[in-house]
């Protein structure tokens, strides 16, 4: 059984089909390519599959758990987590309480615990402080824990949100463009670290990106996107060589 099961999605925006008849079907432990060019419906599909977005039709089933039109936290509770092309961090706090905001939905305490200090207060202030900075030093940010997390170099940035989504313990990490406004040097090491993820954590991940050489060096397997419809499906090597997609993305 998948672990994500997408059926016949479709969604329409003033009479426009932004996605039309989506279709996805990724393994646990699969690390999963969503590709396509700028605007053709990959960040749409993300915000289907988290709730920003309800669809007009079709089914999502997380784990064969039916998880379709549900709230953005309701879908996160259930295991899917993303990080945002565009970086979204809490960038007035520091690198360390940003993973740790990842923690709240696995670690609590009574409000009369928190407001008065009381010793589970503490048990639990330490047992996050030290998974987030067990996630810190995946990413190699932990020397960087105390600082801000606006203060942060772009790439160690687009790390941090990625920590942060990984605090939440999902089953399944969507992410949006991660490489977007790297240099060469730090999206090899981005693309590396995604791969450690996997292994370290035996995470399924959906990774959408629009650079063919970046995901057939990483995916096993790829969806196109053009125009809202998938163009090709399958085994990376396969759709790379698909006639539709070299016409379309390669211009041969």
């Amino acid at each position: 059984m998948a672990l994500l099961d997408v059926q016949n999605l479709c969604i329409s925006f003033g009479g426009l089909r932004a996605v039309d008849d989506f279709e996805i079907h990724i393994k646990k432990g699969q690390l999963y390519g969503l590709i396509g060019p700028n605007g053709a419906g990959k960040t749409t599909v993300f915000n289907l599959l988290t709730g920003v977005y309800k669809p007009n039709e079709g089914i999502i089933r997380l784990d064969g758990v039916d998880i379709t039109g549900k709230k953005t936290i309701e879908i996160n509770k259930a295991g899917i987590a993303r990080t945002f092309q565009n970086i979204r961090l809490f960038k007035g706090m520091t690198v360390l309480d940003n993973v740790k905001a990842g923690l709240h939905n696995h670690y609590k305490y009574s409000s009369m615990a928190g407001i008065f200090r009381l010793p589970a207060y503490y048990r639990v202030e330490k047992e996050m402080n030290e998974r987030s900075m067990e996630l810190l030093q995946v990413f190699d940010l932990e020397e960087e824990a105390s600082h801000l997390a606006s203060n942060l170099p772009y790439g160690k940035q687009r790390k941090l949100e990625i920590a942060r989504a990984l605090a939440t313990s999902p089953k399944l990490l969507l992410l949006d463009e991660p490489a977007a406004g790297m240099n060469p040097n730090e999206t090899k090491e981005l693309m590396e670290t995604i791969a450690l993820i996997r292994d370290k954590f035996d995470m399924t991940i959906l990774l959408i990106e629009h650079d063919m050489k970046l995901v057939s060096g990483i995916c096993e397997e790829l969806s196109v996107l053009n125009f809202g419809r998938i163009l090709a499906q399958g085994e990376t090597a396969a759709v790379l060589h698909d006639p539709q997609v070299i016409t379309a993305y390669l211009g041969e």
